[in-house]
This record gives structure tokens, sequence and C-alpha cells, in this order.
């Protein structure tokens, strides 16, 4: 544990503390915050918290060196998708090496890439600008977190220079990634025996018809898809991830309930496929429902909506980065996270950071130990660069 460890960890040592607190965006993530904050402590930085309404979640922000403006921020996520119904090797929250890999949840998305900064803490001592860590909650579930703790930096701290959103790139300089717009569908049907259809309506089959709604409209969408975009795919993507519903066989079901995920590129509103989708339910389905059993019914809840992010590659974040790692080209991505936040609150930003998203939700995620090193000579690099 950290709390156990020498003043100055390595990298390494972090890595494995950090991924020893499950923070599973179901459950807490304050014993993460606390480790952290007495890691910061212990070197003289004074934290400061932003907690969830509830009282069970907690971003964090703090500066390293100097108050004054032109400094950078480090911004990436606590917590972490579930290891539910996964088949892994190893115990998911205890880090193992094998073949120059260190597996565990959160090695690659993206415990990594603060654990290097925070092991890095006494080479900023001659910081001339200052680097400031913003870390979030719940950014697994629709970068809940991450809003409360953008206007509370940016309401404390001078203006930076940039903001380097750490989410797994291969240290490969990202300058967009598109929006996320998630929400819950729940269908009441009426209850009847399977072989009476005219007599009820089955929820799940209702469910069915709206996520092959859904379907069909991404393959309009890849049908226009524009030659030249540079994401992939090269269109939005409209995609269901958990079904629920029914009793039995033999019932026509009472209940379904799904959640979904649509994600666009920048210059597209995800709201618009969304607004497609419940006029589909308003205007064909729930007519049809209706004229059988009227207490039936489609009910939507927005859970998410993050805003998409792209970067013009002349700007202040692009440009340090770029000279950072040495690298000119541009990539944009398809996953989402806090940079279009960020974004539209003002801020230069930029996504660069180590392992690949590859690896990231998956059973048995790992990163790499050249891409440990490489996250490590990077933020030397920034290092030097501030001081």
């Amino acid at each position: 544990m950290l709390r156990c460890m020498t003043q100055s960890p390595t990298p390494r040592e972090i890595i494995e503390a950090l991924v020893a607190i499950p923070t599973v965006s179901r459950d807490s993530n304050l014993a993460c915050i606390e480790f952290i904050r007495d890691h910061l402590a212990r070197h003289g930085v004074a934290s400061t918290l932003v907690e969830s309404d509830d009282g069970r979640k907690a971003n964090l922000f703090a500066t390293v060196g100097p108050m004054v403006e032109g400094g950078v921020v480090l911004s990436g996520h606590t917590d972490v998708v579930p290891v539910d119904d996964q088949d892994w090797d190893t115990d998911p929250f205890q880090v193992v090496e094998k073949e120059a890999r260190l597996y565990g949840r959160g090695t690659c998305d993206m415990k990594s890439f603060y654990a290097i900064a925070l092991a890095l803490l006494p080479e900023m001592q001659n910081l001339k600008r200052p680097i400031h860590f913003a870390l979030s909650y719940d950014e697994e579930v629709g970068c809940l977190g991450a809003p409360a703790l953008i206007e509370a930096l940016t309401a404390a701290v001078p203006a930076p220079e940039a903001v380097i959103v750490g989410e797994p790139t291969m240290m490969r300089v990202v300058k967009a990634h598109k929006s996320i717009f998630r929400f819950h569908t729940r269908v009441t049907g009426h209850e009847a025996h399977s072989s009476q259809p005219h007599r009820g309506v089955s929820a799940v089959m209702v469910a069915g018809r709206l996520i092959n709604w859904m379907h069909e409209r991404q393959r309009r969408c890849a049908f226009e898809a524009r030659p030249a975009c540079t994401f992939e795919p090269p269109h939005a993507s409209l995609h269901c991830g958990v079904v629920q519903g029914g009793t039995a066989t033999n019932i026509m079901a009472h209940h379904c309930e799904f959640d979904s995920d649509f994600r666009s590129l920048p210059g597209e509103d995800a709201r618009t496929y969304f607004e497609e989708l419940q006029a589909f339910a308003r205007e064909v389905v729930e007519p049809e429902m209706q004229a059988i059993a009227p207490d039936t019914g489609i009910e939507f809840r927005v859970d998410a909506c993050v805003p998409a992010f792209e970067a013009e590659e002349d700007e202040a974040a692009v440009a340090l980065v770029k000279r950072l790692t040495g690298q000119n080209d541009l990539e944009s991505v398809s996953y989402g996270a806090e940079a279009g936040q960020f974004q539209q609150a003002g801020h230069s930003v930029v996504m660069c950071g180590p392992g690949s998203i590859d690896q990231a939700h998956q059973p048995n995620e790992y990163i790499s130990l050249d891409q440990v090193e490489a996250g490590t000579a990077f933020t030397r690099r920034l290092i030097d660069y501030l001081s």
C-alpha cells in the first residue's frame, strides 16, 4: 500500500497501489481519492475535493508549483469499469507482470497516466509554471463528475496553457473525440398468453423494434459517411448495451428496459438521433400498442450527454504535446472523455496518454512496460518544459 511506501515510490509502485483500490463506477472512489491526497500532502501539495451530491464520491484537484498562468492540467478519471462476467486469468485488482505487461483493471484505462505524474512529484521542485492534477469520478458512466471539477478548477487556478487528458492513446496526439449520449428506455406492455398476441403487447418485442430502429439508423449513417472523415468508424454509432425484461417464454412481457449510447461526430448533435427514435416511438409504435391496451407505453430517461471534442491543429495544447512527443500526425478517436467538457469551459485541450484503448474494458486489461516508460519520459519532458 502507498501509505507504507518510501517518500519517492516508483511509477510501477503507484500503479500497483492504485489498481489495488477497486473504484468500479457503481462504488465509492473515496479510498482512492484519500490515497492520492495523502501522497500529495507528503510532498507538501494541498488538494481540493469536489464531492458528489450524496458524498459517496469526490473529484480532486491540486496544484504543484507556483500559482501563475501558463501551467498544464493533467486530467484523468479514478473510476474503472466492472469486471463482472469477464474471464480474468489473474486477480483484476492486483497488478501482475507477465511478458513485459502489467495486468490489472485500470492499468491501461487509466490509472497509469496519473500514477506516473504522482511518482515524479520529487522532480517538480523547480517548476516555474504549475502542473495541475484534475482527477474525476464517474467518467465511465458519462463523465458525470467532470463538470463540477472543471468549474471549481477553472475558478480556483490561473488560466493554464493546456489541458492534457490522459486517455490511452499509445502516446499519440489526439485532437478529436466523439460525443457520448446515454439514455434508458422502459417499455410497459400488457401481459397475455403467448398464443394470443392480439390480446397483449409484449414489451420485449416492442423493445426489439426500437433496438432494430437504432441498428437500421446506424446502417444509414454508415452509408452516408463522409469519405474524408478521420474517425473510425467514420459515422455516428447507435448502440444498445444492456437489455432486461420478460417473465417466461410463454408470457407476453409486461416490462422491458434497455440502456443505449449514441456517439456522434463533432459538429453533429446526438440528440438529433434520439429525437428521431422518440418520434418513431410516439408516432408509430405507441399508437399500435395502445390500440390493444391503453395502459402501455414507452418512457425515456437521459442519463448523460457528453460533448464531442475537436481541437484546431495550431492551438496551444496540440502544439505543446506535438512538441513533447516529437509527432506531427494528429488522430481522432471514437471513444469519448472529458476533453469536450474542458473545451466548452474555454480551455485548450488535447488527449495523450500511455496504453492502448484496445486493452481498455477488456478481461486481462494490461499496459505494456514500454508504454509506462514512454509515459514517464513524456511527463519528464513536460516538467522540463515548465521548469
